[in-house]
This record gives structure tokens, sequence and C-alpha cells, in this order.
């Protein structure tokens, strides 16, 4: 026997998953929404083979410029290395500013929230802030996990 839902649940699921279809393709169009994953992907592979001096030479003028390489590297070790190796990443959202609390003045940047676990530590958020440099290059200048 199959079952099929009731004429209302199956256009309810219909609107839904066009909802999220359109808004999924609305961000995949946005090129900053690509430049700015594929910079945070990058820093973010360095930070997940505990590579901080990598992860320190790509970031950003602002990033660089708030913490010295070594400081980099301890706090990387003190917050990254007890939560063990990465099992799974999945951005939660992706949004666009000139300007918020703590940016150093007007610019293109983007915040990107992930939804990720560890070894060690199943359900954790991870933010990372992405500015457009002078340059064009989307670089990261904020690193967060909670």
């Amino acid at each position: 026997m199959r079952y099929f839902a009731p004429v209302s649940a199956r256009i309810a699921l219909a609107l839904v998953c066009g909802a999220l279809l359109a808004s999924n393709g609305a961000d995949a169009q946005d090129p900053r929404a690509s430049l700015a994953h594929n910079a945070a992907q990058k820093f973010l592979a360095l930070t997940d083979a505990n590579d901080a001096k990598g992860a320190w030479q790509i970031a950003g003028k602002q990033f660089q410029d708030s913490v010295t390489p070594e400081r980099w590297a301890e706090g990387l070790n003190e917050v990254r290395v007890p939560l063990g190796p990465l099992v799974e990443r999945a951005q939660l959202s992706a949004q666009f500013t000139n300007n918020f609390p703590g940016a150093a003045g007007e610019g293109e940047y983007a915040l990107l929230n992930f939804r990720t676990s560890f070894a060690k530590r199943i359900d954790s958020r991870e933010t990372v802030t992405i500015q457009r440099e002078p340059d064009g290059e989307w670089r990261v200048i904020g690193y967060f996990i909670r």
C-alpha cells in the first residue's frame, strides 16, 4: 500500500521546497557568496589541519594586524586541538553588510555561520568574518567558535 499525503500537505511541502530552492539559487547566483564561501573554506581547511601559519598568511590585513602569527598559533592550539578532528561542517547563513560593530570602518563584509561537528564536540557554531580587500580579494578577518 502506498501512502499519499493529503493534497494540502503536498502543496505546503512543494511551497517549502520551492522556497528553499529559490533561496539557494539566489545565493548561488550572487558572486560575492561564492567568493566569500571559498575564502572561508580555504581558511577553515588550514585551521582543520592545525596549520596556524598557513591560515594566518592567507588571512586579511585586519586579522594579521590584530594578532601575531605566534599568538594565533597558541590560540588555535588552545581552542581547536581539544575539539578533535573535523567531522562535518555545513554553512547555515551568509550575510553581507557594509559595516558592523567592531569593523574597521566601511567596506564589504560577509558574516558566514557554520554548524560544525568535531570528534569531541558534536554541536558547535563557527562564525567566519570575511572582508573584500582593496585588491578585490575576499579574506578572513575574524574567526569565532562557540
